[in-house]
This record gives C-alpha cells, sequence and structure tokens, in this order.
C-alpha cells in the first residue's frame, strides 16, 4: 500500500490529504516491508525538495521515518511517530 500511495505520488506530483494519513495506518499494523520504507525516504525528500506539493500546509511527511523495520516496529510498540514541523 505504501508504495502504491508513493507511486501516485510521483505520478501526479500531489500528495493528497487522505494520502498523508495512510502511512501511519500502515505502520501501525505492520503491513509493510524494507521497500516500503525506502519508498516513504523517498517521498519524503520529494516533498522536502518541493518535486511534490502537498495538499495539507506543511514542508515535510507528518511521520519520523524509521530507519529500518526493526526501529519501525519499536516504534509501533510504545515508541513516538513525531509528527514534523
Amino acid at each position: 500500500m505504501i508504495r502504491a500511495i508513493v507511486e501516485s505520488a510521483f505520478q501526479t506530483g500531489c500528495l493528497s490529504v487522505e494520502s498523508q494519513g495512510l502511512p501511519h495506518q500502515v505502520l501501525a499494523t505492520k503491513s509493510y516491508d524494507s521497500k516500503d520504507l525506502t519508498a516513504l525516504a523517498a517521498l519524503d525528500e520529494a516533498v522536502r525538495v518541493a518535486q511534490i506539493k502537498r495538499e495539507a500546509p506543511s514542508s515535510s511527511l507528518l511521520i519520523k521515518l524509521p530507519h529500518s523495520i526493526n526501529e519501525a516496529d519499536t516504534l509501533s510498540k510504545g515508541g513516538s511517530c513525531t509528527i514534523a514541523s
């Protein structure tokens, strides 16, 4: 699911408000793999350099990306996913 969101954002050049919340849900349900984390990192960078525009105001994605699947598991078990400002 994450890769589909990222692919769509790169195709359209826009990340919808609805799509911005989906990575939170996917990470919380642990329905992802290392390729999804790589795709999220690419999307985050594209948003930061304004290659992809966001419908909601902000300069970065809404989540702190884990560096690995193990870190993502730790975050979902009680660590915090911080909202970027």
